[in-house]
């Protein structure tokens, strides 16, 4: 399992970066190698991405979201990974976005890719085309304001 941890300060506020990123279906405009997402509900993804030329479907269920603060996530089916996005307020037009992100790369071409770091690359890249995104846009392509508790408090 490889664990991953990376940050990108965006010059929209923390309302604005948390609204863009609920917007799952936007994510193949920034994030490399996905192709499609399609959100089923308030708590379910369904994905499609290319990694070193291999094509994988998944699902995915948000098990946390709280408005401005963070979404979490965990595989349901498919490659094994969890995560979570924070956001975190800097001044009123700037804010943080924090990824940590488990996986378990699945069979030979994920787990080279892992190894020799495409996938921390990947996302750090993620994060910087997200930002350029939400910056170039001037504000949220829309947004979903729902709280989902975290599993311990349900």
């Amino acid at each position: 399992m490889s664990t991953i941890t990376e940050s990108v300060d965006v010059a929209v506020p923390v309302r604005t970066a948390y609204n863009q990123w609920t917007q799952f279906e936007s994510f193949p405009h920034f994030m490399e190698g996905v192709e499609s997402v399609t959100q089923h509900g308030d708590t379910m993804t369904h994905w499609k991405i290319k990694i070193g030329g291999v094509e994988r479907e998944f699902d995915a269920r948000i098990v946390e979201q709280h408005p401005d603060e963070r979404v979490a996530w965990e595989s349901v089916a498919g490659p094994k990974h969890a995560g979570v996005v924070t956001f975190h307020r800097l001044d009123e037009t700037h804010s943080r976005v924090t990824l940590q992100m488990e996986t378990d790369p699945e069979g030979l071409a994920e787990s080279a890719a892992d190894a020799v770091g495409l996938l921390k690359r990947r996302a750090k890249g993620d994060l910087g085309r997200f930002s350029d995104f939400i910056e170039s846009r001037g504000g949220e392509s829309g947004a979903w304001r729902g709280d989902v508790p975290a599993p311990h408090d349900r």
